[in-house]
């Protein structure tokens, strides 16, 4: 790596090989055509070159090398940063014109979470969103968030929605979980990690949390848990990073613990009985398509993986709507009240009011 590199060092000129091949023609006292003859090439080629109207080709380069005796390297090394600096200048150009697109992200909460820095010249803030979302230029980037938003996620038609925020959410996803070390994905593993997992629902969330993602790894599942950014109401996505690693990202939107623990095991429900290369979306409106049959399959997988059908309607023949009821219940069951909760509510057993005290919300810690 060069000194220019490391420092960061771009230079804000160049100049062509031309400019060196003059300035030999005026200290030899010979003329383009003159240098053109004693190298076999034409003159027209080499008064285009020594103009910076004709690129040095490795050809001439090494025919300079003998007749003005400076190696071909360094020629070659010329025209290479003469020719970079022109696409550096036509690419600020361009990505000046897109500020206005860059701008309709989250720059902002990005910057705040230390994912890209705020820059004060717009070809300089286009370039670093580009490298946030690892792409190298605006039209290979807004081809990559349709590959990000066609992914899994749960919605609630409660908040609104935008995508090109939620495309950052998901980039997030795929940056935190490229951190996350996985073994690779065995699905009897996964099953047998939830099923201890469902018992972290009895402890707080802070506890559980590290337990949930060191589980959810060995068998090959990377768990993020992110906070939302603005304007966007995605619950949580599951994808697939690899053939053998899983991502499961969920925001918190909703801060229950019925909420948190029901979208979780919904994504593991997507991950455990449907194609890999499918795409699930549970919202209103928004990019993508969904299979209904799909959708409904990973609610009842997880309501019965969380509270086993048949218990839960012989519990709702003799329930009477007491807070004792549910905690009993919750307890034989090795669960969470709160979960109990959400699904009767769900189920229209008891209003969306009514028990709500049994449930536990979190709170991020910055608010």
């Amino acid at each position: 790596m060069s000194i220019n590199q490391q420092l960061g060092y771009t230079p804000d000129h160049a100049s062509p090989p031309g400019d060196l091949i003059q300035e030999y023609l005026d200290h030899l006292g010979i003329s383009a055509r003159e240098l053109a003859r004693r190298c076999g090439r034409s003159g027209k080629l080499m008064a285009e070159i020594a103009a910076g109207k004709a690129p040095i080709e490795p050809e001439t380069a090494l025919q300079l090398e003998r007749v003005l005796d400076l190696p071909a390297s360094v020629w070659i090394a010329m025209e290479a940063a003469y020719q970079l600096h022109k696409a550096r200048e036509a690419e600020t150009e361009a990505l000046e014109n897109s500020y206005e697109w860059a701008t309709r992200f989250p720059l902002k909460e990005l910057a705040e979470r230390k994912l890209l820095t705020r820059q004060s010249g717009k070809s300089e803030q286009v370039r670093e969103l580009l490298r946030f979302f690892g792409v190298g230029s605006v039209k290979a980037c807004d081809e990559r968030l349709g590959d990000l938003l066609a992914v899994d996620f749960r919605t609630s038609t409660t908040f609104k929605n935008d995508n090109l925020a939620l495309s950052a959410w998901i980039r997030i996803g795929e940056l935190r979980a490229a951190s996350i070390e996985t073994a690779d994905y065995d699905r009897d593993a996964f099953l047998a990690a939830l099923r201890e997992i469902r018992e972290l629902t009895l402890i707080p969330i802070n506890d559980a949390l590290p337990e949930l993602e060191r589980k959810c790894a060995a068998a090959g599942v990377a768990f993020v848990l992110e906070k939302p950014l603005p304007k966007i109401r995605v619950s949580g996505i599951s994808r697939w990073l690899s053939p053998r690693k899983a991502l499961i990202q969920q925001s918190l939107r909703h801060k229950s613990d019925d909420h948190f623990w029901f979208t979780f095991f919904h994504e593991c429900a997507h991950i455990l009985l449907h194609s890999r290369k499918e795409i699930f979306i549970d919202m209103a409106k928004g990019p993508g398509s969904a299979d209904p049959k799909q959708e409904a399959e990973a609610n009842v997988w997880a309501a019965d993986f969380l509270v086993p059908t048949a218990a839960m309607r012989s519990f709702v023949l003799t329930f009477a709507g007491g807070e004792d009821e549910v905690r009993r219940f919750a307890k034989k069951q090795k669960i969470a009240p709160g979960i109990v909760v959400g699904q009767l509510q769900h189920n229209e057993v008891i209003g969306f009011a009514a028990l709500n005290n049994l449930k536990v919300y979190y709170q991020w810690t910055d608010e």
